[in-house]
């Protein structure tokens, strides 16, 4: 009688376990990454790791649990701007793009060519070709009115025998240039002495990097308000949605050049104080 009752117990004990195992498993079904484990166990003993065939509620919890992006994450995305990119042949009717590009590339292509001429350190003969000369015919740029020579390291001179006329008018040009140069008129011949590169030079031709810079970007301004208001007028009889995406691509043309004015800045500020 005591072995029947015992084999009862038995009997029973192994139902109830083999339950218990049922009911893990279901538990794991329900659950998608236990699901994994169970299907790919190499994967998991690759990674140090034991597949749970029956989890328990703490590993049940934690692998069902749903990963949600942080406010940064979403604030970072959000921050990020789509950017436009439209074809100049499907809008032509309502402004031509790459004008508008051309308008803003020649800004660039113009404060290059003030960085150039107007922000030297070292003085040389060339680097007074630039300079316009005003006089009563009109404005010429220096190396058509005079012979520009390098008499020594510390001097330049230039020959104004074949317009003696403009001599004057060319060494006001000259005081008057941001390159802090004080010329002496000797008859037809102008003396430019040669000026030393002090710290407060360099810090000068920064200043007016700065300046020049300013300006560019008020031009790239200009251009982008003037072809804004080429798109409004053009509203009638186009979709709002297009107008719209025509609008931001002019921005974002303005401030991709805005972006290099900003790094030409930044290199002709460091070549000038060194």
């Amino acid at each position: 009688m005591l072995l029947l009752v015992i084999y009862r117990f038995k009997t029973c004990l192994f139902v109830l376990l083999v339950m218990a195992v049922s009911m893990g498993l279901l538990r794991a079904l329900l659950c998608r990454p236990s699901l994994l484990q169970l299907r790919s166990p190499a994967v998991a003993l690759s990674r140090g790791r034991t597949p749970v065939l029956c989890p328990g509620p703490s590993h049940f919890n934690t692998a069902c649990s749903r990963h949600f992006a942080t406010k940064k994450a979403k604030a970072k995305v959000k921050g990020q701007a789509v950017k436009v990119n439209i074809s100049s042949a499907l809008v032509e009717d309502i402004i031509n793009l790459d004008e508008v590009k051309m308008d803003m590339n020649a800004v660039l292509d113009a404060l290059k060519n003030d960085f150039t001429r107007n922000l030297s350190i070292r003085t040389s003969p060339g680097a007074l070709d630039h300079i316009v000369v005003t006089t009563q015919d009109g404005k010429f740029p220096l190396n058509q009115l005079g012979q520009i020579s390098m008499k020594s390291p510390q001097l330049i001179v230039v020959n104004m025998s074949s317009f003696p006329e403009a001599t004057a008018a060319a060494t006001r040009a000259l005081r008057e240039s941001s390159m802090n140069l004080n010329p002496e008129a000797d008859g037809t011949i102008i003396k430019v002495p040669v000026p030393k590169v002090t710290r407060e030079h360099r810090e000068n031709l920064s200043k007016l990097a700065k300046q020049f810079s300013n300006k560019a970007k008020d031009s790239v301004r200009r251009v982008r308000t003037n072809a804004v208001t080429q798109v409004k007028k053009a509203k009638e009889g186009q979709s709002e949605d297009i107008i719209r995406l025509v609008e931001k691509q002019i921005q974002q043309m303005a401030d991709s050049i805005t972006v290099d004015i900003d790094k030409l800045l930044a290199t002709k500020t460091k070549e000038l104080l060194g």
